[in-house]
């Protein structure tokens, strides 16, 4: 898979003066969504992530704070950052990610597109270079 195919998503909202609501619902997604977690108390310094997905689509929203995610296809890298709300990031299959520079407080929350299956995981790098390139 490309970077090409990363892409910034604009959630809908509606704006009101008591507080903002953001939604999020299958057709606003490319893929239907099949589960969703959030990381949150990442310590200063820390970096996440540190794989790649074989069949999981995603996209990672900062709910809170902001943190850049850093995405490699084999071949070249491009860093995202991430600090509003309402955009997400969409994720196509076979790219590393690392998940890093989070500010104090930040929530990064993750919708996906499959269940969890560890064995869909690639988290070896070199691993990774070799199933990319090969393709």
């Amino acid at each position: 898979m490309s970077l090409s195919r990363v892409r910034y998503i604009d959630i809908p909202r509606v704006e009101d003066p008591r507080g903002n609501l953001a939604y999020i619902q299958d057709h606003s997604t490319p893929f239907p969504i099949k589960r969703v977690y959030y990381l949150y108390d990442v310590p200063g310094g820390a970096t996440r992530g540190g794989h790649a997905h074989v069949e999981c689509e995603s996209i990672i929203i900062a709910l809170n704070g902001s943190f850049d995610v850093s995405l490699q296809d084999g071949h070249n890298h491009k860093t995202f950052h991430l600090n509003r709300a309402f955009t997400g990031l969409y994720l196509p299959t076979m790219l590393w990610r690392e998940l890093e520079n989070f500010s104090s407080g930040s929530v990064c929350l993750v919708l996906a597109s499959t269940l969890y299956d560890e064995s869909e995981y690639i988290r070896d790098y070199e691993e990774f270079i070799k199933q990319t390139r090969s393709e």
